[in-house]
């Protein structure tokens, strides 16, 4: 199967994104389409402010438009909208389109806060971890936060999942230009950005191993100030990735725009599952304290 990621910037406006986003998917040549987390506007959750909620007074428009994109392009498309229910109840959510229709929705279950990732402000968390069924196989959609959670991925997996797909928004803060923060400073050290971006790719490289299942995540690129003035902004890190069943790196992706192109065999992750049946030898007896806060 040949699959694309696109990894982009924000361009200034909701319309002129889209307008970008359509150019670099109308280059692919993916039957499976990965667009990054938000992908419509600006990383809004850099600060606390309801009126970045009418974003979602959109969404079943924005639902119709990618809808109408996958059935003019013949593919699969994974995108990440912003979801109204009712006023107070918000989701952020992977909607998953196969060829014009809709094969279903994945509403992200782990939700953030920290310093410009204010994601509790905006989001109620998903209260279902189940995979995407596709003319090109079942898909493990999970979003951004989710991608530190073995459990998630498990889950995935355990339910049939062929491939974990991490639409994501993640990057290192920009400190303020006006005045000194030390907090801020202490955690943009090149050091501290190695780890961070260590640390992300890692974890997400072990769900493959641990599960027998490719992985594959699209982040955002470019800089976006925090136009609260609170935080400098965040900067984007990219790095989109996929990683194969035995954790063996198919492509990774640098810090600009780019369109990620890899074919993959489902077939082959089903074969490692034979030799490496990790599955097989779970202790679900022992495992009880997993469904608990703290043990």
């Amino acid at each position: 199967m040949r699959i694309t990621l696109i990894q982009q910037e924000y361009k200034d406006t909701k319309q002129k994104t889209i307008e970008h986003t359509l150019r670099m998917i109308k280059k692919s040549k993916g039957e499976l389409v990965i667009l990054q987390e938000l992908h419509q506007n600006e990383y809004f959750c850099k600060s606390e402010d309801t009126k970045y909620f009418d974003y979602a007074e959109s969404f079943e428009d924005d639902v119709e438009f990618w809808r109408k994109v996958s059935e003019e392009q013949g593919i699969v498309l994974v995108t990440s909208l912003f979801e109204k229910v009712m006023d107070g109840i918000y989701y952020n959510t992977a909607v998953v389109f196969d060829k014009g229709k809709i094969a279903g929705k994945y509403r992200k279950n782990h939700i953030p806060d920290d310093p410009g990732f204010y994601e509790k402000f905006y989001f109620t968390p998903g209260d279902e971890i189940e995979p995407i069924d596709t003319s090109v196989g079942r898909l493990g959609v999970l979003v951004c936060w989710d991608q530190w959670y073995p459990e998630a991925a498990r889950i995935m997996a355990l339910k049939g999942a062929e491939v974990l797909i991490y639409p994501t928004a993640i990057g290192w803060l920009m400190c303020p230009e006006d005045r000194v923060d030390e907090l801020c400073e202490k955690e943009n050290t090149p050091e501290e950005k190695s780890k961070m971006l260590n640390a992300w790719l890692s974890v997400q490289r072990g769900h493959a191993v641990a599960n027998g299942v490719y992985v594959i995540a699209v982040n955002r690129v470019g800089k976006e100030k925090d136009q609260s003035g609170v935080l400098g902004g965040i900067e984007f890190w990219g790095n989109s990735f996929i990683y194969g069943p035995q954790g063996e790196e198919i492509y990774k992706a640098g810090t600009d725009e780019e369109i990620i192109e890899a074919e993959i065999n489902l077939k082959k992750a089903a074969e490692v599952r034979k030799i490496w049946p990790f599955f097989r030898d779970r202790r679900i007896e022992n495992y009880s304290c997993l469904t608990k806060r703290y043990c």
